[in-house]
């Protein structure tokens, strides 16, 4: 089944406001860049999200964001974004913060057609028993926090229990991929985005390089098709446009230094 689609705005078409979205990316690293802004063109609103951060540098989900776009937030890193910080403390966005790896395995396991699982963390913090601040009424109080979660031992051990994440639509990008929807993320790229392509009930997929079926050894297929409904293959300018969030230099060793 050949599941490309000609534009990023034809493949997220149907996606209507109010709809959750599961997104791919850590950073400015993996991130569906052109499939958001296709949502942005269409002006689609409410959307609930599902993904670690919420962009960054005016890219990724910022874009969304900062034109008033998305009402709920669920991730685990707010980091530098200070208009989600903004939009968090003034009541106009409502987040559920989760830990890292905890969000990784509810994707993941959303898609696997898990409903729940225990883990250890978060146990004995807010994350357990309730009380995270959900949404603020914009004078400092607290207009929604989050509800307690059951709590059960094993073999003398506490664990929470976390549920499964599904999502109406999934974005993610990835390096390569072929026809049929099977995906090859690169390096770092990889991060959240095989889960969040599980989670999603219609996962979009954005890729750098499209080849024919067949021209992927399957051992090097890191998703399979049977998780991806749409592909859309980026211009060599899109696929290049990789912004890097912090530079660094080393500071140059001095003559007669050690190493200089």
């Amino acid at each position: 089944m050949d599941k490309v689609v000609a534009t990023a705005l034809e493949a997220v078409a149907d996606v209507p406001d109010g709809a959750s979205l599961a997104v791919g990316g850590f950073g400015l690293s993996g991130v569906p860049n052109a499939l958001i802004q296709a949502l942005f063109e269409r002006r689609v609103g409410g959307l609930s999200v599902v993904s670690n951060n919420c962009g960054a540098m005016e890219s990724g989900l910022a874009v969304l964001l900062a034109a008033g776009r998305i009402g709920r937030v669920t991730g685990s890193y707010i980091g530098a974004n200070k208009e989600f910080a903004r939009q968090y403390l003034a009541g106009e966005l409502e987040v559920e913060m989760i830990p890292q790896g905890t969000l990784a395995e509810r994707l993941r396991a959303g898609g696997a057609g898990i409903p729940a699982f225990y883990t250890p963390a978060g146990v004995g913090t807010q994350v357990a028993e309730g009380g995270l601040p959900w949404r603020y009424d914009g004078s400092g109080g607290v207009a929604l926090a989050s509800p307690a979660k059951e709590v059960r031992t094993f073999d003398g051990v506490a664990y929470v229990l976390e549920r499964g994440i599904r999502t109406d639509f999934a974005l993610v990008r990835a390096a390569k991929g072929d026809r049929h929807g099977n995906l090859v993320f690169s390096k770092s790229a990889r991060n959240f985005n095989p889960l969040a392509a599980m989670a999603g009930k219609v996962t979009i997929a954005e890729v750098e390089e499209l080849v024919e079926p067949g021209a992927i050894d399957p051992d090097a297929v890191h998703l399979p098709g049977i998780f991806v409904q749409r592909v859309v293959a980026l211009t060599a300018e899109q696929a290049a446009d990789k912004k890097i969030e912090r530079r660094t230099v080393s500071v140059p060793a001095t003559r007669g230094s050690v190493g200089g």
